[in-house]
């Protein structure tokens, strides 16, 4: 819930892309230390910043990410942004299926089918109006976020501050990048609100749900993101979506809804068959 405002508190700080990406991570950062030292000192065993080699990839995978995303918010609609985000659940579960071997169910790959045909949909729009750049670095982003989930499923470890320092990697570009243009945000109290809580809450709590979930549940939380995070940009700016951008992202959201419900229906029936075992 709290990644939905990411983006609307991007657009009202309004600012040039590459300082925005600095003082952003650069918010981000400072919390995340100041957190880290807190729960090392009120903690017995405080969680890694950065857990061994896997961490150091999925903080590089987090890191790529977080450069991608202000690219594409900066080069693309707000709704052809989230709609293509939304397709890192298929990508996790492609991913889980390549490396985890947790094979997919035919519905699923039904699913990824379908939503496939609504991404295409909705980067085509992007072609004939300019958005291709931003609608392929959303893609980027998705596939990132999605191996960084897998990975951190597959190493069981605790990721959640590795997804928080991976920032100091896109700070460090953004700051050579603004050392060559001009510094402006107009409004940076917003981006000081985002880097200081929203994305620090939002990132911990995703990067640490892998280890209770697998990567394709973990994913579709950001349904949460696709769904509100167009109305919040339709009701402060008055943004609205492509006919096209509205059809793919409707497809992509009813076949991610569809298949999550039919997992949850599924989840009832192994556990009513788990009961009706465990009393035989």
């Amino acid at each position: 819930m709290a990644l939905t405002i990411d983006i609307p508190l991007i657009r009202l700080a309004d600012g040039e892309p590459w300082s925005i990406l600095m003082v952003r991570c650069g918010a981000t950062l400072v919390a995340t230390l100041a957190l880290w030292l807190l729960m090392r000192r009120t903690m017995r065993e405080p969680p890694p910043l950065i857990p061994g080699r896997s961490g150091v990839i999925v903080a590089l995978l987090y890191a790529i990410s977080w450069i991608t995303f202000i690219i594409a918010v900066y080069n693309t609609t707000t709704a052809n942004l989230v709609f293509i985000l939304a397709f890192n659940t298929m990508f996790a579960a492609l991913l889980s299926w390549l490396f985890l071997k947790e094979r997919p169910h035919p519905i699923t790959l039904i699913t990824m089918a379908a939503m496939l045909a609504g991404v295409l949909i909705i980067v085509g729009d992007g072609v004939s109006s300019g958005h291709l750049l931003g609608d392929l670095m959303a893609l980027v982003s998705a596939f990132c976020i999605a191996s960084a989930i897998t990975i951190t499923r597959a190493s069981g470890k605790n990721m959640g501050f590795a997804a928080l320092v991976a920032v100091a990697l896109p700070m460090v570009v953004a700051a050579a990048m603004v050392s060559r243009t001009d510094y402006h945000i107009a409004a940076p109290w917003w981006i000081f609100l985002d880097g200081f809580i929203i994305m620090p809450l939002s990132f911990f709590c995703l990067a640490s749900g892998p280890r209770y979930l697998s990567a394709p549940e973990v994913a579709m939380f950001y349904l949460l993101e696709t769904v509100l995070a167009p109305v919040w940009v339709w009701l402060i700016f008055a943004e609205v979506p492509s006919r096209q951008s509205t059809v793919g992202g409707a497809i992509l959201i009813a076949s991610l809804v569809a298949h999550s419900l039919w997992q949850l229906h599924r989840g009832r029936k192994r556990r009513a068959a788990a009961l009706v075992r465990h009393t035989a």
